[in-house]
């Protein structure tokens, strides 16, 4: 199968509740192999869009293909060729992780080897143990292996490391690595950066139900134009101040009471906001730079940041 090929394609879809439209009529399509992110805030629809991807939802509009079957008149058929991770998976606290996945590998007419799927989870110590005694990360893991048990040819992932300590997130990227090694088309929704920057080929930003935005990790920070980042507040602030003016900026963009200055000269703009501030006697704070990140294209297409507070 070319590696290129269309394995999801969603075609406008839609979801109201009411008056409020969660999700604002997308499309987007997943090529066979890749880990493909849905990524924004809160709220933004990511996980809406996947529970209609995966038959828990109608679409009050549009539809979508999954491996070739219409998620509206095909569904039967899609879910046997997908593997879904939702962020509440309730699990039977009192059984074994054995007798669990023998359960769940009962109810498809194909399965893979459990010891086998076991040992990729690496959960082969604890195979034995009652779920209720395992850890955040390793229940986590168990419910990415009840998703694989039929041999899904795609894998949904919702906000699959959200509560994890950075040891179990970090895990459970090598084993999404591992996913796709294997083969295995992925969706992940996720609202954090560096888990989408890590992760994933392509990458959908989502707010308020739409797309705003769709390529690579790289490309979209390329997309900004700029290198770094320098971000400051500013303690006295009644004079007025165009920092447009600062030399080597590409974009300004604003955070609560923070700027945020682009450049692609980071001395050169730097040098310029010290001799500016020194002129209009502004006593600048908190002044931080860094390179510019995937955070920075969703405050520059949103104004805010994607996880706030």
């Amino acid at each position: 199968m070319d590696s290129h090929e269309k394995i999801i394609q969603v075609m406008n879809l839609v979801k109201k509740y009411g008056d409020f439209s969660a999700v604002k009529g997308i499309e987007f399509h997943v090529h066979k192999g890749e880990v493909f992110g849905l990524l924004g805030p809160n709220g933004a629809g990511k996980t809406t869009t996947l529970e209609m991807l995966v038959g828990l939802r109608k679409p009050d509009q549009g539809t979508a293909l999954i491996g070739g079957f219409d998620i509206t008149r095909e569904l039967k058929k899609v879910k046997e060729v997908i593997g879904v991770q939702l962020q509440s998976t309730s699990l039977f606290e009192l059984l074994t992780v054995e007798e669990i996945l023998h359960l769940y590998a009962s109810f498809y007419p194909k399965q893979v080897s459990i010891t086998s799927l076991i040992e990729d989870m690496l959960l082969t110590d604890k195979r034995k143990n009652r779920i209720k005694s395992l850890s955040g990360g390793q229940k986590q893991r168990l419910a990415i292996a009840l998703a694989l048990v039929h041999d899904p040819w795609i894998i949904f992932l919702d906000e699959p490391t959200t509560g994890l300590d950075p040891q179990a997130r970090r895990t459970l990227w090598d084993i999404i690595r591992l996913l796709k090694e294997k083969g295995k088309t992925i969706v992940l929704t996720t609202h954090y950066m560096e888990e989408a920057h890590v992760l994933c080929d392509r990458i959908a930003i989502m707010n308020q139900g739409e797309l705003i935005a769709l390529d690579t990790p790289s490309q979209l920070v390329k997309n900004l134009q700029s290198d770094s980042a320098v971000e400051f507040r500013v303690e006295n602030e009644s004079a007025e101040v165009d920092l447009h003016e600062i030399e080597g900026v590409k974009q300004v963009g604003n955070q609560k009471d923070a700027y945020i200055l682009y450049t692609d000269d980071l001395q050169i703009t730097l040098t310029s906001l010290i001799q500016l501030a020194t002129n209009k006697q502004l006593k600048l704070t908190d002044l931080q730079t860094r390179s510019a990140t995937l955070e920075d294209v969703f405050i520059h297409m949103t104004g805010r940041r994607l996880r706030e507070g």
